[in-house]
């Protein structure tokens, strides 16, 4: 006997991550997201993976699974084979809606499941390959390193995505000392900038500015995310136009 689907998306909108997940996050007034840089300094293990599979648990819905497959690591040592996932679900199990892939070009929002009320994605759709951000939780289980609306897990659609470059030259910039990495994010950021007809070196440079500045998505979260989308359909925009030109 199959197990009953889920009739809306309400029960799915409470899941946290956190261990102990409450039926909604709210951050505490003046929080900031930790910035990307932040993010790939404080994860354990970084891993390209594909999602392969996933449990659903009707009956204990924060005890439902997705398993991924790591391809790539880029920090730390993962185990040999897959992980799991709790708290996490297949989007098969939750609706058309919430398998929509990360935009390739965001690197400051979150994947908009984050959005939804959990304050961090929890859905994926089957076959999806993204950079997982992990640390080891109290029990051993692996977890999302970072605080709500971080970009713990974003599709991407290879091991050269600019997502995924990005994280390596964060990665880079962590492991620098303090002095060392400021002199090395400004000298980045300026040589992306400089690139002024590269849409996606704007991207970049933009990122590394907000780093730099110690900032990252606040209190207006769901109003900057917004500004955020437009200003990246933008940039697409461009780089369509400058690619139809060039076919010309």
């Amino acid at each position: 006997m199959k197990q009953p689907r889920f009739k809306s998306l309400a029960l799915a909108l409470a899941f946290s991550l956190s261990a102990a997940p409450a039926l909604a996050c709210t951050p505490l007034v003046g929080y900031q997201v930790p910035t990307n840089l932040e993010l790939a300094r404080d994860a354990e293990v970084i891993v390209l993976a594909q999602v392969v599979g996933g449990s659903m648990n009707t009956d204990d819905p924060e005890a439902s699974t997705i398993t991924i497959r790591p391809s790539l690591t880029l920090k730390g040592t993962a185990p040999a084979g897959d992980l799991t996932l709790r708290g996490m679900l297949l989007a098969s199990d939750v609706g058309r809606e919430s398998g929509v892939l990360s935009n390739p070009y965001e690197f400051e929002a979150a994947h908009p499941v984050s959005y939804w009320g959990a304050c961090n994605r929890y859905v994926f759709p089957q076959g999806t390959r993204a950079l997982f951000f992990l640390k080891r939780g109290a029990d051993g289980s692996w977890a999302p390193v970072g605080g709500p609306f971080t970009r713990w897990a974003e599709d991407v659609p290879g091991e050269d995505a600019p997502w995924v470059e990005l994280t390596r030259f964060y990665l880079k910039a962590a492991g620098l000392p303090d002095n060392e990495r400021i002199a090395f994010l400004n000298e980045e950021r300026d040589r992306q900038q400089a690139r002024r007809d590269d849409p996606l070196a704007q991207l970049v440079a933009a990122d590394i500015d907000r780093t730099l500045k110690g900032q990252s998505l606040t209190s207006g979260l769901f109003e900057d995310s917004a500004q955020t989308e437009n200003t990246v359909e933008s940039t697409l925009e461009k780089m369509r136009k400058a690619a139809i030109e060039a076919g010309n």
